[in-house]
Parts: structure tokens; C-alpha cells; sequence
């Protein structure tokens, strides 16, 4: 995520299925061991500088989402402290949860468990709309974030698994026989390990040895649930969050992925790619690249493929936070880089791929007081302004998300001429009514490909 100054898994990718087949084995929501786009292409929603409509705030950001045709969300839960977003820059550590990011139209509650703050009403709503995965940033409760880089009790320990598990042992029976999927991260811990938002600083080995030890309690806590729950019918999952990648692979620099991961059993690792998908957006290799170094400095995890909510031989890292601002970059570069990352995404094998955000959460003057008006007071990070028009990566992923008519084929003629696809033309939507689903282990077609490649 970018900063605030600022349940899943395995690889699948596009396959294009020629006409012969089926309308029932080309439909993206029957095809055996097929998982749609709208499951795969989620959108962030947390601590947007304004609000369009009387709904609370974390619901009417959720709508939105759904409007556009995903069916993947990622918000902020209970126990991830914000401070920096409340009016009172000066307000305490503990202060904020969701009352600080989904502010607006709300009244949180206080809560004393994570199961608590599951039921509150708001999340209830959340979680009873037609989404399929919720990814979920959430920290226990009762303790700040980072508390454990100066070291973690054993005590510490035990009541991180506890906090964990009750709360996925929630999710796994409340939601039971629904399909969903429930994804339990933190926030970007490149940042969490050195206690600030400088890359040059260096972790210290303590907070490398006692990140390991809070990680492995919270998957302790998931795995304990799913052991208790059979045949649940929904999923949980937890997953780490690393976003200095670039940096250990090209210069061997001490992050998350190289320090901690390998001595971790998480479930998944989300990659918040900034360093590769914007610092590198004219070179998607980069981006690939970086997929492949945190997958080889991931363990085996033996009971994730227990699960059978996938596809079985998947990758375990998805792209957690991407995006471009639009107030800060020319057009014609987030015409770029927005499809490439999807593109690669999928064509590596990523489970998902969350775009950073829905609304912009950058202020560009740090003082000015939400919500604000004017589209120029935020940096641009959105799918929808702050005067409510929608931004071209809206219609780029509306134009992704929802591409099918009931028959489930690609209708694309009013994009391109006839001879696009043919020649893999990515500047455009190839002509041809395609049927189409996304398959783990095969290659992105061309034709799919060059829709992705944008508008």
C-alpha cells in the first residue's frame, strides 16, 4: 500500500477456449477448476478523503466495488491502528481502527474481540454482499502494531494464536456452505520491521527473530480453526505483506523477504508492488522478476492444498497494492502500467491482484481536512474522484471485469478491427466473441491478453 502519508492462493492464468466447446464449459463461473477475473481483480478500500453518498462509509465504498464488477475487496479491520487519519494528528497510538478510516456516515463501536468487531454491524453488511474474498488487514487487538520488534513473550505468543484463531474459527462457521473466502494480512511489513518508512534502515536482528515468531503465531491461530472445522465451506487464510523486493533481489539489501520469510509456514504472502510496478512500470520483467524472488524464499506449506477452494498446483503470492496516481503522472504512462501489471500478474499465476484504491486516501496538502471537494486537494491514488467521475482505470477495469454477456463470451467489436487479435495487438480489444475462463498452469492467450492490455 502506498504509505498513509499515504481464504487462497495458487497461480492461474488466462486461457482463451475456442468456440467448439461447451457454453456450459466456457461459462468463467462453471468451468471445473476455473476461477472467473472478477475473482481474481480486486480494489482496496480504506481512508478516502471523501465520501459521495449517505451510506456509512465502508459500505458505500463496497457498492462501488461491486459496481465495478469485482468480487474481490480488501479493507482495513479491527486491531490495525491508524492515528495519522484522525483530525488530532496528535491522537495516541491506539487510537483509530476502522472509526479512523471508515469514518464517515459511521459510529463504530469499541470491541473487545475480533470476533466482536466480525459482528458489528457495519462488517456483518460488509461481509453478506456477494463478494468472494475479503482481504482483511488486521493486527490483534489490545497492543500496538509493531509491538513486538523490541521482542515478543511467550505470553505475547499465545495470545496472538488465540486472537487468530477464534476470530478464523468465526469466519469458518458463521460463513459456512457460503464459498467465501476470508484472507487475514497485515500491513506492509518492511515498514512494521524497522518501525518507519526509511528503506535505509536496517532492521535489527531482534525485530527480524521476533517478526518470525508474531507470524508464525498468527498462522498457528488460522491452522488450529481450519483443523477444528471440517468440511466448512468457506476459507481462511493467512498471509504476510512484503513491499521491499526489488532491493534484496538485485542487491541482497536485509528485508522481510529474504530475513524472514524463509523461516516462516504462512499460507500466502501479499506483495505490496510499488518498488517494481512503479519504480520499474516501463519494465513488467522487473515485476516478474520479484514475483518469482518471494516465491523462492517462501516454505512449502503442507496443509494449505487441504483446502480445495482452488485449483490444486497454484502460486501463493499475490499483488496486494498497485497503482499510479493521476495528479502525479502523465496519462499515457498509467495507460501503461495499470495493464501491465494485471497482465503479468495473471500470467505468472498471482490468486489475486488488489488495485490501490478506490478513493483517493492522499492528501496533498498535509494540513487540509477531509472530506475534501476538489479533485486537485489529493494526489490522484482512485478508481472514482472526489466530484464523483470516474478515472480511465475505472473503465479499463470495468471494461475487464465485465466483458461478458450471460452466454459468458468476450464481446469486443466495438474495440478493434477484425485483424487485432490475429497480430496480438495490445493497444486494444480485439474483435471476436470469445469464450473465456482463467485456468491454473496455462499460458495468457493472446486474444485475452490484448484485452487486458487496456482501452
Amino acid at each position: 500500500m502506498r504509505i498513509f502519508l499515504r481464504i487462497i492462493v495458487p497461480a492461474v492464468i488466462c486461457t482463451i477456449y475456442v468456440p467448439e466447446i461447451s457454453a456450459a464449459q466456457t461459462d468463467p463461473e462453471t468451468v471445473k477448476g476455473a476461477r472467473a477475473l472478477p475473482d481474481i481483480v480486486g480494489v482496496t478500500h480504506v481512508a478516502g478523503r471523501y465520501y459521495l453518498t449517505d451510506k456509512d462509509f465502508l459500505n458505500e465504498g463496497a457498492d462501488q466495488i461491486l459496481t465495478l464488477g469485482s468480487r474481490v475487496i480488501k479493507v482495513w479491520f479491527y486491531g490495525k491502528r491508524h492515528p495519522r487519519f484522525r483530525g488530532d494528528r496528535l491522537a495516541p497510538v491506539e487510537a483509530g481502527g476502522p472509526a479512523s478510516v471508515y469514518p464517515y456516515n459511521s459510529n463504530w463501536p469499541e470491541v473487545k474481540t475480533l470476533v466482536e468487531a466480525a459482528q458489528t454491524p457495519y462488517y456483518r453488511q460488509l461481509f453478506s454482499k456477494p463478494f468472494t474474498t475479503y482481504i482483511l488487514v488486521v493486527t490483534a487487538l489490545g497492543r500496538p502494531d509493531g509491538y513486538w520488534r523490541t521482542g515478543i513473550t511467550e505470553q505475547q505468543k499465545v495470545d496472538e494464536q488465540k486472537q487468530f484463531y477464534e476470530l478464523a474459527k468465526y469466519f469458518l462457521t458463521a460463513y459456512k456452505g457460503t464459498g467465501k473466502t476470508f484472507v487475514l494480512q497485515h500491513w506492509e511489513g518492511d515498514w512494521m520491521i524497522r518501525g518507519s518508512v526509511d528503506p535505509k534502515a536496517e532492521p535489527t536482528s531482534t525485530a527480524i527473530k521476533s517478526m518470525i515468531e508474531w507470524l508464525n503465531a498468527r498462522q498457528a491461530g488460522v491452522n488450529q480453526a481450519r483443523a477444528e472445522i471440517v468440511e466448512p465451506g468457506a476459507a481462511v487464510y493467512h498471509a504476510t505483506e512484503v513491499n521491499r523486493v526489488v532491493d534484496s533481489m538485485k542487491a541482497g539489501a536485509a528485508n522481510m523477504v529474504n530475513r524472514v520469510l524463509p523461516h516462516t509456514n504462512l499460507d500466502l504472502v501479499s506483495y505490496s508492488a510499488w518498488d517494481a510496478a512503479v519504480e520499474h512500470s516501463e519494465n513488467p520483467e522487473v515485476l516478474r522478476q520479484a514475483l518469482d524472488f518471494i516465491a523462492a524464499n517462501m516454505p512449502d506449506s503442507p496443509g494449505f492444498g487441504d483446502h480445495n477452494v482452488y485449483p490444486p498446483g497454484v502460486r501463493r503470492v499475490y499483488i496486494g497494492e498497485f497503482g499510479m496516481p493521476e495528479n502525479l503522472y502523465p496519462a499515457e504512462r498509467i495507460q501503461r502500467a495499470i495493464p501491465n501489471v494485471v497482465k503479468t500478474g495473471l500470467d505468472w499465476g498471482c490468486p489475486y491482484i488488489v488495485y490501490w484504491q478506490l478513493y483517493c486516501n492522499e492528501l496533498k496538502d498535509p494540513q487540509a481536512k477531509p472530506p475534501v471537494k476538489s479533485n486537485d486537494a489529493v494526489r490522484g491514488f482512485w478508481l472514482i474522484r472526489p466530484d464523483g467521475s470516474k478515472a480511465w482505470t475505472w473503465d479499463y477495469f470495468y471494461r475487464l471485469l465485465r466483458p461478458t454477456s450471460q452466454s459468458g463470451y468476450l464481446d469486443t467489436k466495438r474495440y478493434c478491427p477484425e485483424p487485432t487479435w490475429k497480430t496480438a495487438d495490445l493497444s486494444c480489444v480485439p474483435t471476436r466473441r470469445t469464450p473465456f475462463a482463467v485456468l491454473a498452469g496455462q499460458p495468457l492467450s493472446s486474444t485475452l491478453s490484448a484485452s487486458l492490455a487496456g482501452i
